[in-house]
């Protein structure tokens, strides 16, 4: 099986290896010619002053006196000419002379023959000549010469290879302006080689439904008989849809890795421009390559630059982007719509494509690509530890199990970042110990160990952990605690983090009524133990109003309201089609819907309060162990609040990092509205 689509005739080719459009590059040809230029014009000139350097001017007077003197050499060998230039009054006397040489430190004087020339104006000095020479009795030759082209060869020559120059430089230049001109409305598609496409289903891992389906398409385009014996037609086009991060484009790389067809990628916003027209354009011109090379796949990355909803732009006007939404919409099931070219397009928000997208006939099917379960999560890890060294006592399913909601993207970025740590600190390989520090980095953000932060604020950010910490093993309808933290870490001061036993799917009331006393427990705990609060619980507060509201208007988890959804609940507002929508619900409903939102979050203070008061003595036992050795394990805080002490306390850092000088250290004020001190309980997804 060929592993490179055969070239398509009719296909522009590209020079550049890897299909990469043709950019301009230096012109070395052009430097070259402006090398040879400058050589021929300083050749030119050299010449001339060199010819002018060996023969001496004397003037007409001087001539005179060597001539009276006998100085002026007349032989058969070296005669004397008189030269006539045609259109000139004035003419040349050249020949020879002998010249006393003065003597030197080094050298004697002596006489030589050296060639000279003399400008004779005739009408003043002809009959004086005449006579001079008829007394030296030297007969002179007449030389009759024209140095007219000469003169206008020389003088023009510079300036024609200037101009020849300045041609052999720009004509590149004049050439892709034209070219480029000329193809502002072809596609940007690149067709991907399989020399330069390694990846195949082999290394993509966590999404098999997806594989399945895709490799459905890989199949048709191999064997289409199989397919068609039972009327079966392929798919005009897959549409990818997941969050960030979930393999949806390197799914399309395998399909190409895999698929014996020609493959071009592009990316949604290459249609746009800022001429009108030009998007359009260049939809039309990438289906006409793709049926030059049909069967061929079409991978359009980031759908939703161009396939967003029309009819919904602000100002109205003619919209570039729904003209060339509309080019699209024409040549994926049209009038004139031909088979052979299959569309598989990846977007993060299907919310806003365009229904006339969406329908079958143009995105036959739909492809979720999906966050990994806990099997999933499994095979990417094994995936990614392929390229680095690891351990023999790493076990990754416990990795996985402690990876809940992570994406492919942060799996591999917690593979990367464990490697990058085990080789700063000289491990030969990556052990389980990195790969922990590394997920905690990823999704909590790295500790600041180097942040000054005073013994009051520290006493506070313990306090109000303590609180979060205590709240999660005290109530029955939460997740397991991980680790506790006042080591400033990523954006906050202070970190409770949490990890569920399985992937959750669905909440239940009660568990998110116990998350909203949780996350109440650190501005409760300030409040009982400093008798003040801080505005370190910013971030709790706003985790918990989106909580309590979404419970209300969104889950029916309201004895009050019921079972009725008030508003779409969409978190991303599409302007100009949510922009002036009027609230579906009246002001009294409104009104009915911000008190069952504070009833919920009052009386979770109000159920935190009670515990935390209730459990005093753990809550300052575990402040104290904080304040102490910074960081603590679940383990240990389930140690702290059973027995009153630790059994396995943690290792204290022998050697703490250097605080840095007092003139750079950042002031943070609890009491301000800085957002560093906003979020100070990071929860997991």
């Amino acid at each position: 099986m060929s592993s490179v689509p055969p070239d398509n005739p009719n296909q522009p080719k590209d020079n550049r290896p890897g299909g990469e459009p043709n950019e301009p590059q230096f012109n070395w040809r052009g430097l070259l010619l402006f090398a040879i230029a400058f050589a021929l014009i300083g050749g030119v000139f050299l010449f001339r002053e060199g010819n002018m350097a060996q023969t001496d001017d004397l003037t007409y007077p001087r001539f005179s006196e060597l001539l009276a003197e006998g100085k002026i050499v007349s032989t058969a060998d070296r005669p004397l000419e008189l030269v006539v230039e045609e259109n000139r009054n004035t003419q040349t006397l050249s020949g020879y002379y002998r010249k006393t040489i003065a003597a030197t430190e080094t050298t004697k004087a002596e006489e030589r023959v050296v060639p000279f020339k003399t400008p004779v104006f005739m009408a003043f000095n002809g009959q004086a000549l005449e006579t001079q020479l008829k007394e030296a009795g030297i007969t002179p030759s007449v030389r009759a010469e024209s140095n007219l082209l000469t003169t206008t060869l020389l003088g023009f020559l510079p300036i024609a290879i200037f101009l020849i120059l300045l041609y052999f430089i720009f004509r590149s230049q004049i050439r892709m302006a034209g070219r480029g001109a000329m193809n502002f409305g072809k596609s940007k598609a690149r067709m991907m080689a399989r020399e330069k496409n390694r990846i195949t289903f082999k290394d993509v891992a966590g999404v098999e439904e997806a594989k399945e389906e895709v490799s459905e398409l890989v199949e048709f385009l191999k064997d289409p008989k199989k397919f068609q014996k039972l009327g079966g037609r392929i798919p005009k086009g897959v549409l990818m849809v997941g969050p960030p991060g979930t393999g949806k484009t390197l799914l399309a790389r395998a399909i190409a890795g895999e698929a014996d067809v020609p493959f071009f990628t592009i990316s949604g916003s290459d249609f746009v421009e800022m001429f009108v027209g030009v998007g359009a354009s260049r939809v039309r011109d990438m289906f006409e390559q793709g049926k030059k090379s049909a069967p061929c796949l079409v991978f359009i990355d980031e759908i939703d630059a161009v396939g967003r909803h029309r009819g919904h732009g602000m100002g109205g006007g003619h919209d570039e982007r729904e003209q060339t939404l509309n080019a699209l919409l024409v040549e994926m099931d049209g009038f004139d719509a031909q088979d052979g070219v299959i569309i598989i397009a990846a977007t993060n928000r299907p919310d806003v494509l365009d229904p006339a997208l969406l329908r079958p006939g143009r995105f036959d099917r739909q492809v979720t690509v999906s966050l990994p379960d806990v099997r999933g999560r499994e095979e990417i890890l094994k995936v990614h530890i392929r390229k680095v060294k690891v351990a023999d006592t790493v076990n990754l399913a416990v990795i996985a199990r402690g990876t809940p909601g992570y994406s492919g993207a942060e799996l591999a970025n917690v593979v990367n970042e464990a490697a990058l740590l085990a080789a700063r600190r000289g491990l030969k390989a990556i052990t389980t110990h990195e790969l922990e520090e590394a997920r905690d980095k990823v999704r909590w953000g790295k500790e600041r160990r180097s942040m000054a932060i005073s013994e009051k604020e520290k006493e506070n950010t313990a306090y109000h952990e303590a609180g979060h910490a205590l709240l999660l093993e005290l109530l029955e309808h939460t997740e397991p605690l991980h680790k506790v933290t006042i080591i400033p870490r990523g954006p906050s001061l202070g970190s409770t983090m949490w990890l569920p036993e399985e992937d959750k799917y669905t909440v239940r009331r009660n568990e998110l009524l116990d998350q909203l006393v949780v996350i109440m427990g650190g501005r409760v705990a300030e409040d009982i133990v400093f008798g003040d609060v801080t505005s370190g619980a910013r971030g709790d507060i706003k985790q918990a109003t989106g909580m309590a509201r979404k419970m209300v208007c969104q889950w029916g988890m309201s004895d009050k309201l019921g079972m009725i959804e008030y508003g779409e609940g969409d978190e991303h507002l599409f302007l100009a089609r949510d922009f002036g929508r009027m609230r579906d619900y009246s002001e009294a409903t409104a009104q009915a819907i911000d008190q069952e939102v504070k009833l919920l979050i009052d009386e979770a203070y109000r159920r935190a309060k009670e515990l935390l008061t209730a459990h005093r003595e753990q809550l300052n036992l575990i402040a104290k162990a904080l304040l102490e050795f910074e960081t603590l394990e679940g383990s240990q805080i389930r140690d702290i609040i059973g027995h009153g002490e630790m059994k396995n306390p943690p290792t204290r850092d022998p050697q703490p990092p250097p605080l840095p000088p007092a003139d750079s250290v950042p002031k943070n004020d609890a009491k301000g509205d800085d957002p560093l001190t906003g979020d100070l309980t990071p929860l997991p997804a």
